[in-house]
């Protein structure tokens, strides 16, 4: 039974502030900061806003969109609640505040996280309709401590939100003799619940449930003219049941399970396997073995739009919509026709892309740029006109990237339009532009500049009609956005070369050049040392005798059953990323070129200016313990 003493048995004055914080921590994240000069907030009434002001965790613009947002939904709340809401603010900062402010304690869960298993244990031991009530409000059990002065042991729950009437209403009615709700962040909160309680999925259940035999009746698709008696009529009933719940429950699954993409194909066995994308890697997660594979195909196919469910010979795209937890997902599907060994099976491999806008993120610094590369990203959006090109393979993260460079640079005063295809998040500000067999991206990019843009983002720079009017557009006063297909930064002006643009064109109309790749970070709660480094393969990579002799290098630990990463020993991935801003002498060496642009020159001079390559900023992650030598070597061991 976990108990804990004297982070819950010091007093608190009503309204105290929260404790200083470790000698060394930045300005805004509870260190000293500034104090604010004068009356320059003497308006703002809320003392947690007042508070967050003073410690530079909120600026002035911040409280008032909290305002206009307060306001225009009647008022009632607390500013500081408005003020969560806000896209740039750090939600934790601010209830952790207002803890502070209304004398809740922080439960010391960084020293001390939260256990599931005693969560679960305490919560089932109240009646069910209270304890879903405790969950539903995301305030589980964290500890017993003494209560001070009495002695009396007291339970304490830990929520991310310990204000609220309604949550201590349903605590009360427990009848306990002492309790005591302290703040944790909602994120320590969340996992400990999904652990303890994981949602459960209904169509799953469904499956489980399921007695009936499976039929297959993936062979009328072909011909609607096979008429079944009852017997038969009713079987395939419960087969397509079956598989209907099935297919919802691979939807489901994907986006609780944070894949990126579903994969699902027959195997040669006739039975159709289903695959996860999860932080870069596929994972086996199912493999259905009833029925034709067809069947189960054809489900997906009859799920989404735009697809026909008798086409097998053709490549064909699509879009779910689903709700899942309250929250609406879009999947773009994407069929092909497939060989396979079994010449009885007409394959198909559909892989569905899912596109869940919680994960959109628009704040520069949570993309896991280094330093220097997010000082040169923010140093190039902010100008008025050129343009910023993001290199890199598909699936390195170029999308995430550019909409949250757009979404930095969308204000009521400027107009945003972006050419995609297809269009995959709603970006709110932002006009979105779908292209179609009506309307191709040339097209598109010509009318576009009688379109009275500001920025424009490309979605892909595929040929020379393409780049010459992106590069028109940043020519003409236009900050413009786009990608291409390379391995490096500079590798992208020798491809824009060879596509038979002109060298002073591309010297002086791109800002800046960020070549990307996403690199899986360890699990901090399980990654051990590497006992034994290669010295030989880390002086391969790069590694000074120096720098393998300072450094402790850590692995991932596959064994075992860690909660934070479910014995994966990777949690997350960040990107790993060098960023070429055109300085000049970057664009002299260019508007210099002869017949060909020496990549290798570029890179130099990049260099000697500060450029950190792919290779040494997965060297400095490797360094900071955030990422194993191994996964370098996948990500960037073949780079400079």
């Amino acid at each position: 039974m976990p108990t804990l003493t004297s982070p819950f048995s010091r007093p608190s004055a009503p309204g105290s502030a929260a404790p200083p914080p470790p000698k060394g921590t930045p300005p805004g994240a509870g260190g000293a900061v500034p104090a604010v000069q004068g009356a320059q907030y003497a308006q703002v009434q809320d003392r947690v806003v007042q508070a967050l002001l003073r410690r530079g965790a909120v600026s002035a613009e911040e409280v008032t969109a909290a305002e206009a947002a307060r306001k225009a939904i009647g008022g009632r709340q607390p500013l500081w609640r408005a003020l969560v809401d806000v896209d740039s603010v750090d939600r934790d900062r601010v209830f952790e505040q207002a803890a502070a402010t209304y004398a809740f304690r922080l439960a010391p869960v960084g020293d001390r996280p939260p256990e599931a298993g005693f969560a679960k244990t305490v919560i089932e031991s109240f009646e069910s309709a209270v304890g879903d009530k405790l969950v539903g409000l995301g305030c589980v059990p964290y500890a017993y401590a003494q209560d001070q002065p009495s002695g009396v042991l007291k339970l304490v729950f830990v929520t991310e939100d310990p204000m609220r009437p309604e949550l201590q209403r349903v605590i009360d009615g427990l009848g306990l003799e002492k309790f005591e709700v302290c703040y944790a962040p909602g994120a320590v909160v969340e996992a400990v619940i999904a652990e303890a309680f994981p949602r459960k999925n209904e169509y799953l259940e469904r499956l489980a449930e399921s007695t009936g035999p499976d039929v297959d009746y993936g062979v009328s698709f072909e011909s609607g003219e096979k008429t079944l008696v009852d017997e038969e009529a009713l079987e395939a009933e419960i087969s397509q049941s079956a598989l209907l719940n099935l297919t919802e429950a691979i939807l489901i699954e994907g986006v609780r399970l944070g894949a990126s993409d579903i994969h699902i194909w027959p195997n040669a066995q006739r039975k159709t396997e289903v695959h996860f994308r999860t932080d870069g890697r596929l994972q086996h997660w199912h493999t259905e073995d009833r029925g034709h594979p067809e069947a189960l195909l054809a489900v997906f196919k009859d799920a989404a739009l735009n697809v026909d469910r008798f086409e097998r010979d053709m490549a064909q795209d699509g879009f779910i919509q689903r709700k899942v937890d309250g929250t609406l997902i879009r999947y773009r599907v994407s069929i092909l026709p497939i060989a396979n060994a079994n010449p009885e099976v007409r394959a198909e491999s559909i892989v569905i892309r899912i596109l869940d806008d919680r994960k959109v993120i628009t704040d520069l610094g949570k993309l896991g740029l280094l330093e220097g590369a997010l000082k040169q990203f923010n140093k190039a959006i902010r100008q008025p006109h050129g343009m910023v090109i993001l290199t890199g393979p598909t699936g390195s993260g170029k999308s995430t990237t550019l909409v949250a460079a757009l979404s930095n640079v969308v204000t009521p005063e400027v107009n945003v339009l972006t050419v995609e295809d297809p269009v995959e998040y709603i970006i709110p500000g932002v006009r979105q532009i779908k292209l179609s067999h009506k309307l191709s991206l040339e097209q598109a990019l010509r009318a576009i500049l009688r379109h009275d843009p500001d920025v424009v983002m490309v979605g892909e720079m595929r040929d020379k009609d393409t780049a010459e009017l992106a590069i028109k557009l940043a020519n003409t006063g236009h900050l413009t956005f786009s990608t291409l297909h390379t391995n490096d930064a500079p590798s992208a002006v020798s491809r824009l070369y060879k596509m038979g643009l002109e060298p002073f064109l591309i010297a002086y109309a791109i800002n800046l050049v960020v070549a990307q790749r996403l690199i899986r970070t360890l699990c901090p709660a399980c990654k051990e040392v590497e006992t034994e480094p290669d010295a030989l393969l880390l002086g391969e990579l790069g590694f000074t005798p120096e720098q393998i002799e300072g450094t402790t290098f850590y692995q991932a630990r596959t064994s075992g059953a860690c909660p934070t990463c479910k014995g994966k020993g990777y949690k997350g991935r960040r990107a790993c990323a060098e960023a070429l801003y055109f300085t000049p002498a970057i664009q002299a060496a260019i508007v210099g070129a002869g017949e060909e642009v020496n990549e290798n020159e570029i890179r130099e001079i990049a260099e000697s200016e500060g450029m950190l390559t792919l290779g040494a900023s997965a060297r400095v992650l490797v360094e900071r313990g955030e990422v194993s030598v191994e996964e370098m070597l996948r990500v960037a061991g073949g780079e400079h």
